[in-house]
């Protein structure tokens, strides 16, 4: 599944940036330091964020991440981005005994967004998570539980999108969390690793005139 996901998620981007090639030349992923002084230039400055999904045969997950960050030059933007997620497991007397799970967890992380092309990126996303579980038993006589803790994750993606830097950005990401905590949000509740889809925008504090 993660891998039919991956496959048709490229292609769309592929398809999707040689179209915006063709009918945007001039107006994808420009950066110009004509007349930009050196250090922090506030035209550089954006926040905005995007929503989050990630789904399996048995498993549901959405969340919202806003963020805040800063870019570095044409290629490269870097800040800081917080998690709201909820992922839920229904009952299934095969897949889990027919017990119903469901989390919701908050937290904070890091982000690099590095655009190896002007309409593709690689992102690095490291977080940590706090995160409340709760679990039923669906079972005739089953027992309720709940459970507090934390955990970090690495989320590992490409995406597709359109940057005009001190202007405005919106991309499409598939992610993958690559660490193995049997925690995270971003895995099932038998630890396999959820595909995470995200899409949003991003607008700058100062935009070029």
């Amino acid at each position: 599944m993660i891998k039919r996901a991956v496959i048709a998620v490229g292609l769309f981007m592929i398809v999707m940036g040689g179209f915006a090639q063709q009918h945007m030349p001039n107006r994808m992923n420009t950066y110009s330091d004509e007349g930009q002084g050196t250090g922090f230039l506030k035209e550089n400055l954006f926040v905005g964020g995007s929503l989050s999904l990630g789904y399996g045969s048995y498993d549901f997950n959405v969340g919202a991440n806003p963020e805040i960050g800063y870019s570095l030059n044409k290629w490269l933007d870097a800040g800081v981005v917080v998690n709201l997620n909820y992922s839920s497991e229904r009952a299934d007397p095969y897949y889990n005994y027919n017990v119903r799970y469901r989390s919701f967890n908050y937290g904070a992380g890091l982000f690099g967004r590095a655009w190896f092309l002007p309409f593709l990126f690689f992102q690095v996303q490291p977080e940590y998570n706090f995160i409340n579980y709760s679990s039923k038993d669906m079972n005739p006589g089953g027992v309720s539980a709940s459970q507090t803790t934390n955990a970090p994750s690495l989320l590992l993606g490409i995406g597709y999108g359109q940057r005009i830097v001190g202007q405005s950005s919106f991309f499409i990401s598939l992610g993958l969390d690559v660490l193995n905590s049997q925690y995270s949000p971003y895995r099932d509740f038998n630890g396999a690793a959820l595909p995470v889809v995200r899409a949003g925008f991003d607008f700058y504090l100062h935009p070029r005139r």
